[in-house]
């Protein structure tokens, strides 16, 4: 049977639904990327801010659509939404045959033959289940990079987020279990290994009695055809000594970190429930940069936390302008059911929110635009991500990209390239957050 995959929010659920496709696609079902074809459809759903909520249920109110317009027999839901608003998604869209909470994803066939045998399927496992497919993971990246995920939940409870509630406690997956997938996501093709949890930083300390992910590394950087690996989601108040160890010394290793710090003023954090202050996170930042000083740092702020001041928002300005971030990202406050900050007094206006969102915003493309006219007459190592329709350029990314989230750098050649393809590359010129280079020479596939 044809099976259509949607997969919504954050790179951690895409990895979840490429073990979910790998399971269906062992058991002999057929992968599809047209709704009308699609006798399954499952949705992973998620449900971290006010905005993804909504792409979700309009996504999964589209699909319902094909229970009648389409060949569709099965409308299968999980993710984070799933586990959140189970009893609405029965009530309120009875086209939904199948729900799964979070942690009952490898349910997914006894849903699916459930409801093809006439009836519907609904699974809520313990919240702090480990779920462990053993089916090998279908990449629906491109090939050349995939996605490694190497834990579930959070133990942080930071007053703003709901995930613990839907994810669970901190779950580290066992170090075996990783090397197997990442092994045989190399024989598929990928090159480039990324590293994602709700927290990478921690990984082990709850399997092994300390923080492992020193030696994970070590470990993936023995696999041949793995060529780059890269950390996201690292708290940095968890970053330790033997990590900027690791990534110092190992040249697989991308000299990048994901930061995500959410703000700088120390009133704003501690009721956040974040635990860092401004000054650690200056002194972790500067540790960083002598330990790694070619280190690209990537960071997230949220904007318009509730009773967050003009003088506040001033002062993470003053930080964002003081640190220059190689790259940023900020979102604004969004309010979400069940968290403490949601029931915070002070709540801002949204036209502030964004107001401050873009003012910040506008001081980092400043700052990018900075970082990126200081790289010209750099050679650096690139890989390609693709060509660029009717020209003679290619698109692709440097150590400091990572794929989605950050910028790319422009290749004009007329030379023949594949995706997945690393060039040795002079750059050449720099807009806000991407780059312009030519070939060196081609480096290697």
């Amino acid at each position: 049977m044809k099976v259509l995959f949607i997969s919504l929010g954050c790179d951690k659920n895409l990895s979840d639904s490429e073990e979910m496709l790998g399971l269906l696609l062992g058991q002999g079902y057929e992968m599809v990327d047209d709704e009308k074809e699609a006798e399954i459809i499952v949705i992973n759903t998620c449900c971290f801010i006010h905005d993804a909520k909504e792409e979700s249920i309009q996504t999964i109110l589209e699909m319902a659509g094909y229970k009648e317009e389409g060949r569709c027999k099965v409308l299968l839901v999980t993710g984070c939404l799933a586990q959140r608003y189970k009893e609405e998604i029965r009530q309120e869209i009875p086209e939904v045959d199948a729900v799964l909470g979070t942690t009952s994803y490898d349910e997914i066939l006894t849903a699916i033959e459930a409801v093809l045998k006439g009836g519907s399927y609904e699974q809520y496992k313990d919240i702090n289940y480990l779920p462990q497919l053993q089916a090998k993971k279908v990449l629906t990246t491109g090939g050349h990079y995939g996605f490694l995920k190497i834990a579930e939940g959070c133990d942080k409870h930071c007053t703003y987020c709901i995930i613990p509630k839907l994810r669970g406690n901190y779950r580290s997956i066992p170090m075996e279990r990783l090397i197997q997938q990442a092994e045989e996501m190399a024989e598929d093709g990928v090159k480039e290994l990324i590293l994602v949890a709700q927290e990478t930083t921690l990984y082990g300390k709850d399997l092994y009695g300390t923080k492992s992910l020193h030696l994970l590394l070590e470990k993936l950087c023995r696999i041949p055809k793995i060529r780059w690996i890269r950390l996201l989601y690292c708290y940095p108040e968890e970053i330790y000594d033997e990590l900027i160890a690791t990534m110092a010394k190992e040249e697989k290793i991308c000299h990048y970190l994901d930061l995500p710090i959410q703000h700088a003023n120390d009133q704003i954090l501690k009721r956040m429930g974040r635990r860092t202050t401004k000054q650690q996170l200056k002194d972790q930042i500067a540790r960083l940069r002598k330990e790694i000083p070619d280190i690209v740092l990537r960071t997230t702020l949220i904007t318009g936390f509730p009773g967050e001041t003009q003088k506040q928002h001033e002062e993470l300005m003053e930080f964002v302008d003081e640190m220059e971030f190689d790259r940023l990202g900020v979102f604004t406050y969004s309010p979400e059911e069940d968290t403490p900050a949601a029931a915070m007094d002070n709540q801002i206006e949204e036209e502030v929110k964004e107001e401050r969102q873009a003012e910040l915003m506008e001081l980092q493309q400043e700052i990018s635009l900075e970082k990126g006219q200081e790289k010209i007459g750099q050679e650096m190592i690139v890989m390609v991500e693709g060509k660029v329709a009717d020209e003679n350029a290619y698109v692709a990314r440097t150590y400091g990209d990572a794929p989605k989230v950050d910028g790319y750098l422009f290749i004009q050649t007329g030379e023949a390239m594949m995706t997945g393809d690393f060039a040795k590359v002079r750059v050449t010129g720099a807009l806000e957050y991407d780059l312009i280079g030519e070939l060196e020479n081609e480096y290697t596939k």
